[in-house]
């Protein structure tokens, strides 16, 4: 196909371009505009055609047809009579506000706030998408009180601004500290503002001002969750819970409240205790746990009700810590020795007491510092200075006992019950150790001397003693032998008769039977017998039967080459027996014996 014929068709190009040019086409002619559904259009006026409209002073949008930022955005859908010429429309997406969010509106139009005051109170407008509903209504230019939840919304973005910001959340164990930024101005002498009902943990904070809620720190406080807070009407930190430990009570000291009637009494001048929930100190101790205090309104004091013990020591302090500022006592003696001495002091605080404690000196801190520090040091420096060094030693129960009794009589004027008084150790001038010391060491080496002396006498007795007893053992043993000998002896005496009576009666009984073996022998025997028992008889009756029976004994004896008497006998005197002399000639025998030599 030719150009020619191509420009012959060229009226079919017509119908095409209206086609994609309409919407521009509609615009010029019928002012016609299409607006998405998820979005709105932002009408900007560049003129009026008609009359000369301007917008009030103050004022940057238009509601009554002035030139301007209109009021009134397009909604989705088909719009008519705006035309490209006199109006700019620009599309606006949804503001969607999404979950632990919420949206903050500053409104760049309305009425002015008044003086003093931060933000706007709200006004019906359907959550800001009616424009035209806020500013006839009364709505205040400015950052508002309300604001945006979950959700999505159709905001004229032109005449408000909207800023994201995360929910409000406060852990387990914290306490939100609120501070409102507007409300009505604190009075004289408060610090904090009084408990307002209705707000809803301060969310609601347009009701917390219709309730008079005050401006700047709030008594009130909110605890672990999470809240929808308008962070440009409420200022959020978030502290620990108070613990209060076991052993150990919780004094409240309250900057805020009424005015309360001390209950102490008028014996009591140290300060007023009121009821709870009055301003002071409050008169009923908090037992041991978690509390959520506001630590900008409320003071807790903790005061151990458990023996507490408090070192006079350089360099040693309990967990507690309220002794890490005391230090070793340097005392002075009568004598003029400087020492030093550890004092420990074991005090305890009723939890009925603790109250009157604290409104006295504040904390307990104040207390060892103001009253048992000098206490204490000053005793211990007066009782020195009325003794000497060696009797403060030697004297240290007893003193501990007078410090005991003198510390505790003061202290309980303070409410506080002394416990013990314990004296560490005591460190005396080192000149006056040494020569302590070298007399000391001087005595105890006179006493070694002397025990080791008397050692030495009992070592000399008991030589004396041991050899004594081995020669008492050696006479014994002697003795025994001689003894033993002269038994042996008379045994073998009785021995030798016995065989002589035996030998005879033998003989006899022998002739008997010689007697019977024949008469011829038995002639001659009894010959021979008859001049044998004549012979005995004549012997017998000139020598007696005893003598005798000892001579044939002795004969018999002496055919055996018996040995009845020991070769050599040694005795004393001749009187009396002495052992001695026996024990000496038998070592002297022994000694013979030993080198061979025979003594007969």
């Amino acid at each position: 196909m030719t150009a020619q014929s191509l420009l012959a068709y060229w009226w079919v190009l017509i119908p095409i371009l209206v086609i994609l040019l309409h919407k521009r086409i509609l615009r010029v002619l019928f002012g016609m505009i299409i607006i998405p559904e998820d979005k709105i259009g932002l009408v900007t006026k560049k003129f009026v055609l008609v009359g000369n409209k301007s917008l009030p002073d103050g004022r940057i949008i238009a509601s009554n047809g002035e030139a301007g930022y209109q009021i009134d955005p397009l909604p989705p859908g088909l719009h008519w009579a705006k035309w490209i010429w006199q109006y700019k429309i620009e599309l606006q997406g949804f503001i969607a506000v999404g979950k632990g969010k919420i949206g903050l509106i500053s409104a760049k139009d309305g009425a002015q706030l008044p003086n003093g005051h931060i933000l706007a109170p709200s006004v019906e407008c359907d959550n800001y998408q009616d424009s035209r509903a806020f500013m006839k209504n009364g709505g205040q230019k400015g950052k508002q009180t309300k604001y945006l939840n979950t959700g999505v919304y159709r905001i004229n973005t032109l005449l408000f601004e909207v800023t994201l910001a995360d929910v409000t959340a406060i852990e387990d164990g914290q306490v939100g500290v609120i501070t409102t930024l507007d409300g009505v101005p604190l009075q004289d002498g408060q610090i904090a503002g009084k408990p307002v009902d209705g707000h809803n943990n301060f969310q609601n904070f347009e009701k917390f001002l219709e309730n008079g809620g005050q401006k700047g720190l709030q008594t009130q406080f909110i605890l672990a969750g999470s809240y929808t807070i308008n962070p440009w009407a409420v200022k959020l930190e978030t502290v620990p819970m108070t613990e209060i430990p076991i052993g150990n009570v919780g004094i409240i000291i309250s900057y805020v409240g009424d005015e309360g009637e001390d209950v102490t009494g008028s014996d009591f001048k140290h300060g007023n205790i009121v009821k709870r929930g009055q301003k002071g100190v409050w008169d009923t101790p908090l037992d041991p746990g978690k509390y959520p205090i506001n630590p900008q309104t409320t003071k807790m004091q903790i005061v151990p009700t458990t023996n507490l013990v408090l070192n006079w020591a350089t360099g040693r302090s309990e967990a507690h810590n309220l002794d890490k500022n005391l230090s070793t006592i340097t005392v002075r003696s009568k004598d003029g020795f400087t020492f030093n001495l550890d004092v420990s002091q074991i005090i305890h605080i009723p939890s009925t007491e603790a109250p009157k404690v604290i409104a006295r000196f504040g904390s307990i801190q104040n207390l060892v510092s103001q009253v048992l520090e000098p206490l204490i040091g000053n005793y211990f420096r007066n009782s020195a200075q009325n003794s000497d060094v060696i009797a403060f030693l030697g004297t240290r129960q007893e003193r501990q006992a007078d410090a005991k009794e003198m510390i505790g009589r003061v202290v309980e004027q303070y409410n506080v019950h002394a416990v013990d008084t314990l004296i560490g150790d005591i460190t005396p001038p080192s000149d006056l150790m040494k020569t302590l010391t070298d007399r000391k060491i001087a005595q105890e080496q006179k006493l070694t001397y002397t025990i080791e002396c008397e050692a030495q006498n009992e070592r000399k007795n008991l030589e004396a003693a041991k050899s004594l007893s081995d020669i008492q053992i050696k006479m014994v043993t002697a003795q025994q032998s001689v003894e033993i000998a002269q038994r042996e002896a008379e045994s073998i005496v009785k021995k030798s008769e016995g065989d002589a009576k035996a030998k005879i009666l033998l003989a006899e009984a022998d002739a008997k039977q010689i007697m019977l073996l024949g008469d011829a022998e038995a002639s001659k025997i009894e010959a021979i017998g008859k001049a044998t028992a004549q012979s005995f008889t004549l012997q017998v009756e000139a020598m007696g039967s005893t003598q005798f029976g000892n001579l044939k004994i002795i004969e018999k004896i002496a055919e055996g080459k018996i040995k009845i008497i020991p070769e050599i006998i040694f005795n004393g005197d001749g009187n009396n027996s002495n052992p001695i002399t026996g024990l000496l000639g038998f070592e002297l025998l022994k000694k013979i014996k030993d080198g061979n030599k025979e003594v007969l």
